[in-house]
C-alpha cells in the first residue's frame, strides 16, 4: 500500500521504533509544511493512505476531489481540519484514534514551564544579562496565587494538581460537565464567567478545537484580566477569537501571554505581533512535540493504516464511506 506521512518536521519518522511496522509498504515521508492543495494534491496524488500529525495540514473537499486513490486517512486526536463529509462523498474512511485516559505529560509541563517563566519574567531576565545589564524588573511567585483553570480535562486536571502543590488558588471555568469533576476532585468553580477572568492571575486553557469551542474566550473576557494577569494558551488559538490576545495585551489586560498556538502555522513571520511583543513569551507548538510522545502518536496511527490493509479498519468515524468506493 502506499502511504504518505506529512509534516515530519524534524526528520524524526523514519527513527521511531513504531517506523519499523510499516516496512512491508511503500511509504513517502514529507519534512516540509505545506498548504497549497495544488503543491498536495501533487505529492499524493498516487497515495492511498494518508498519515497526518494531529492539526497541521487541513484535508479540505477542493484536496479530496484531487485523490482518487486515497482510501483512508488516519489521525489522532481531534478532527476539525479534517472536511469528513467530503472525505464520505469520496469514500475515503477516516480513523481517529483517541488520547489516552492518562494526562498528557508533554503539553502540561510545557504549561507548568510557561507559567513559571511569565511569572519571573524569565526572558527578559536573561535577556537583560546576555546585553551585559543586569536584574529586569521584579518577578511575582506562584504561591498564593489565583490559577484558572478553563476546561477540567485531563491536561487541565493535570496543570491544576501542579498549581495546587505549588500553593496556588486553583479556580475552574467551562462546560457543566467539566465543572462537576472540578468539583469532584476538590476545587472551585468560579462564581461567574466574569469573576473567573477577573479574578485569576494566571488564565491557562485546556480544552479541544471543535465548532462549539471557536473562538469561546472573546476580547471582552481578556480585557476583564488583571494588567498584572498571565494568559496561558498551550491547547490551540482557535479558542481565542482572532486577534483578541493582540488586541487586549496593547490594551494592557492582561499585563503578560505565554502561548504555543497560533492562528496559522508555522509562524516564520518574525514581525508576527506576537513576536514583537516584549510580554509575550512564544513557543513553536512543541507541547507535544517530544520522542516519548510522536512514539505513542504514531504508533496509534500506524496501527489504524495497518489495520485497514487487513481489511479490518479500527476508530472509523464515517464507516458509510466504505460503500462510495470509486
Amino acid at each position: 500500500m502506499k502511504i504518505a506521512i506529512l509534516d515530519d518536521l524534524h526528520h524524526i519518522v523514519a527513527t521511531l521504533p513504531c517506523y519499523a511496522r510499516l516496512a512491508a509498504h511503500q511509504v513517502t515521508i514529507w519534512n516540509d509544511h505545506v498548504d497549497d492543495i495544488a503543491v498536495l494534491a501533487e505529492r499524493l496524488k498516487d497515495v492511498e493512505a494518508l498519515a497526518l500529525h494531529r492539526e497541521r495540514t487541513a484535508i479540505p473537499a477542493a484536496l479530496l476531489e484531487r485523490l482518487p486513490r486515497l482510501r483512508l486517512i488516519s489521525v489522532r486526536g481531534h478532527i476539525p481540519h479534517i472536511d469528513v463529509p467530503a472525505c464520505t462523498r469520496h469514500g475515503v474512511l477516516v480513523s481517529v484514534g483517541k488520547s489516552e485516559s492518562v494526562p498528557d505529560s508533554s503539553t502540561t509541563e510545557l504549561t507548568l514551564a510557561l507559567i513559571l517563566m511569565g511569572l519571573r519574567d524569565l526572558p527578559r531576565q536573561i535577556d537583560s544579562m546576555k546585553a551585559g545589564k543586569w536584574q529586569f524588573g521584579v518577578g511575582r511567585v506562584a504561591h498564593g496565587l489565583t490559577l484558572g483553570i478553563y476546561a477540567y480535562g485531563r491536561i487541565g486536571g493535570a496543570v491544576a494538581n501542579f498549581g495546587r502543590m505549588l500553593g496556588m488558588k486553583v479556580q475552574v471555568w467551562g462546560r457543566d460537565a467539566s465543572l462537576v469533576r472540578a468539583r469532584a476532585d476538590g476545587y472551585a468553580v468560579a462564581a461567574s464567567r466574569e469573576a473567573f477572568f477577573s479574578e485569576s492571575d494566571v488564565v491557562s486553557m485546556h480544552m479541544p478545537l471543535v465548532e462549539s469551542s471557536r473562538g469561546i474566550v472573546t476580547e471582552a473576557d481578556l480585557l476583564m484580566m488583571k494588567p498584572t494577569a498571565l494568559f496561558i494558551n498551550t491547547s490551540r488559538a482557535g479558542l481565542v477569537a482572532p486577534g483578541a490576545l493582540v488586541n487586549a495585551l496593547r490594551q494592557g489586560h492582561p499585563g503578560r501571554a505565554a502561548v504555543d498556538v497560533y492562528e496559522q502555522e508555522p509562524v516564520t513571520d518574525v514581525n508576527h505581533p506576537l513576536l514583537t511583543m516584549p510580554n509575550v513569551i512564544c513557543t513553536p507548538h512543541i507541547g507535544g512535540v517530544v520522542s516519548g510522545h510522536l512514539e505513542k502518536q504514531y504508533e496509534n496511527v500506524f496501527d489504524q493504516i495497518l489495520a485497514y490493509a487487513k481489511g479490518q479498519p479500527i476508530n472509523i468515524v464515517n464507516p458509510e464511506a466504505a460503500t462510495r468506493k470509486n
